[in-house]
């Protein structure tokens, strides 16, 4: 099979050198073809990762159908004065540019630092405030319950007082009535004898009337009385409800206060403006996800604050507002191709053989870079994707046709002919540059097989890279060399086979029968391979993979040193805060919504490596929270990866106790998922 394949390649590279100006237009053609589809198609990349499969990006797909405002993009801003503290002009000025930034297309928000810290400051000095208020009160209801209980001391006694009174005069009208009785009989038998009664009688009966009249009087005060208790207990009894219901709002107020205080005590450490006051954060939030971003969004925040008068103020801007991958060709690369062309003049002696490889390495990355722009209409393709081909393409398109070229070159100095040599390259070379070529897409393709979707892609388009990169040095390579002649060789070269003679003593190649040592010494040579190979292995086992943060930046970068000013200011948690997103099944009662965010803070709080941890907004239907959880390591550190895992440890007490589940989201998650997800 390999003899057959070498014969193949061997009539591949005649063929193409023997329609050399065929072979290069075709490729040239088929260049303008994709170009011209990428222009038409007008395919879109994006310079945000979204990763299916893994936890955080099922937690992000959720929240764009229950909260779509908690999915949108944002980044942060940070202001720097070198010469002092932050003045009320700075502030100013701050404030201003900050204003007139969310007025920009496509921004939702421009968090103020001054005024969120104002607020975290206020917030304690309110709780303060109001701790002392509710002193205050529950000494007014103490005292209340004090006086109501006095009052209905009074009452009672009144009570028992007045029902004494009114036995005492019960007791005496029976008395008097009784005696009355006596004296009407008395007054009757003096009547029924025809005698009038005597003087003393009726004085008699006079007092007792008047007795009992007075009794009458006694009795209707006392009723009175009576009713002035009466009225005095319903109005102690409304007193008393009202006491108890101004009782049951201090208890709320005692609960608010109580959140409240929970709430700050995890925030304590979460600051918008730094302990110096030289370092101010804020944040950008964007109107819409990160993928759906039009192009120049991010951007048009950079350059308007960049540009704004900001009393000398330097202003950086964190890797989500920076982070570009929009340069297919970029520096490196450009700096990459010098270094090559410079290697191969050493190399190889000519110019025109510089040019070669060069010129198939650019060919295949233009083709194979284009198709990638022209599937983008058609696929979600993020901005890595197109760089990873160039520079896959741009490498092996070099490589592969050097092999070929070097190949020739030695066949021309051995005195071979030059279409002869061209196809001989191609089939002997050529073989080489097939299998390490398929190799290579094997290994590529096989992306596909970690889950992630971006990265399987780049491995797609990349093998795309390598498939051209390989076709092209097969093809064009052959095809160049046949133009270019000997002039592949350097001048003393080619005097060296300028005639039959010179030609048929370059043939003569002199080789060392002499056995090297790994031949000589085959399993100490294995053996000593094997244990390079281990020791330089030892490295993998703390290896940990994942997206790049800010501090992989450039160090002249503004996300680079906007990630080093807030970690020295505010910490290295700053820069890896965790999205903490609560979902519930059912709605919280809007009297119960600032307890639960307590509780879930202070949890999130209590977690090992965690410096903070704030609310950060709630749905309208009381059904999703968000916090943000600031952990004391970088975004890229051990600590901070444990601390995810522990926010989805949670996830069993808050279906026990909420009725519902906790994940985790941002770059920081991201990135520690695409590391296990690898």
């Amino acid at each position: 099979m390999e003899l057959h394949l070498a014969t193949l390649l061997y009539k591949l590279g005649l063929f193409s050198a023997r329609r050399a100006w065929q072979v290069i237009v075709s490729w040239i053609l088929i260049l303008g073809i994709t170009a011209g589809l990428a222009l038409s198609l007008g395919g879109k990349l994006t310079t945000s990762i979204s990763i299916d499969g893994v936890p955080s990006q099922q937690v992000v797909d959720d929240l764009q159908k229950t909260f779509p405002d908690a999915s949108r993009a944002s980044g942060q801003v940070v202001f720097h004065k070198t010469d002092g503290v932050f003045n009320q002009e700075d502030i100013d000025a701050i404030t201003s540019a900050l204003i007139d930034t969310q007025n920009l297309p496509g921004i939702s928000e421009a968090f103020n630092p001054f005024e969120v810290q104002l607020e975290i400051d206020q917030s304690v000095a309110d709780l303060a405030v109001g701790n002392k208020k509710l002193l205050d009160a529950q000494a007014k209801v103490d005292q209340a319950e004090l006086e109501l209980a006095a009052g209905q001391q009074e009452i009672d006694a009144g009570k028992t007082k007045l029902a004494g009174g009114l036995a005492e005069i019960a007791k005496t009208r029976e008395e008097l009535s009784a005696n009355l009785a006596q004296v009407n009989e008395g007054i009757k038998q003096y009547t029924d004898s025809g005698a009038s009664p005597t003087v003393q009688l009726l004085g008699t009966k006079a007092q007792l009337e008047a007795g009992l009249a007075e009794l009458a009087k006694q009795e209707a005060i006392a009723n009175a009385s009576a009713a002035e208790l009466g009225k005095a207990e319903l109005e102690l009894a409304a007193a008393v409800e009202e006491v108890a219901a101004g009782k049951l709002e201090l208890e709320k107020g005692r609960k608010d206060l109580e959140s409240a205080q929970k709430l700050i005590d995890a925030s304590a450490n979460f600051t918008t403006v730094s302990n110096d006051e030289t370092v101010a954060l804020a944040t950008i939030r964007f109107d819409k996800r990160g993928t759906e971003l039009e192009a120049g969004t991010r951007e048009s925040v950079v350059e308007y604050l960049k540009e704004a008068d900001l009393n000398g103020i330097e202003v950086e801007f964190s890797q989500e507002l920076t982070q570009s991958f929009g340069d297919i060709l970029g520096v490196g690369e450009i700096v990459g191709l010098i270094s090559a062309a410079i290697v191969l003049f050493v190399l190889l002696g000519t110019f025109i053989g510089v040019s070669l490889p060069i010129f198939s390495a650019i060919v295949g990355v233009g083709i194979s870079a284009t198709i990638t722009l022209a599937l983008a209409s058609q696929i979600e393709m993020t901005s890595t994707t197109p760089v990873l081909g160039v520079m896959l393409g741009l490498a092996v398109g070099i490589d592969y046709s050097l092999f070929i070229v070097n190949r020739h070159r030695r066949q021309l100095k051995s005195g071979a002919k030059l279409k002869e040599s061209i196809a001989i390259a191609n089939g002997t070379s050529g073989n080489a540059v097939l299998f390490a070529g398929v190799t290579v897409v094997i290994a590529l393709v096989a992306l596909n097989l970690t889950g992630i979707g971006f990265v399987g892609l780049m491995g797609s388009m990349g093998a795309i890279a390598i498939v051209v990169a390989v076709l092209i040095a097969l093809t064009v390579t052959p095809a160049a060399l046949s133009l270019i002649g000997d002039r592949i060789l350097t001048k003393k070269e080619r005097a060296s086979i300028s005639t039959p003679a010179k030609r048929k003593k370059a043939a003569t190649v002199k080789t060392s029968k002499a056995p090297v040592w790994a031949t000589k010494n085959p399993w100490l040579a294995l053996a000593a391979t094997i244990s390079v190979l281990v020791i330089m292995a030892i490295p993998l086992s703390e290896m940990r993979l994942g997206l790049p943060d800010g501090g992989s930046e450039p160090t002249d970068s503004s996300a680079y040193k906007s990630y080093t000013l807030v970690s020295d200011a505010f910490g290295p948690g700053f820069n890896g805060q965790i999205t903490t997103v609560l979902e519930l099944n059912e709605p919280v009662a809007e009297e119960d919504t600032l307890a639960l965010q307590a509780e879930m803070a202070s949890a999130l709080a209590g977690l090992e490596n965690v410096t903070a941890a704030v609310p950060a907004a709630v749905s309208d239907d009381k059904k999703t929270f968000l916090f943000q959880v600031v952990p004391t390591g970088g975004p890229s550190s051990v600590e901070t990866e444990q601390v995810v895992y522990e926010i989805r440890d949670l996830n069993q007490m808050v279906e026990d106790n909420y009725d519902g589940k906790i994940g985790a989201i941002g770059i920081t998650a991201t990135n520690i998922d695409v590391s296990d997800k690898i």
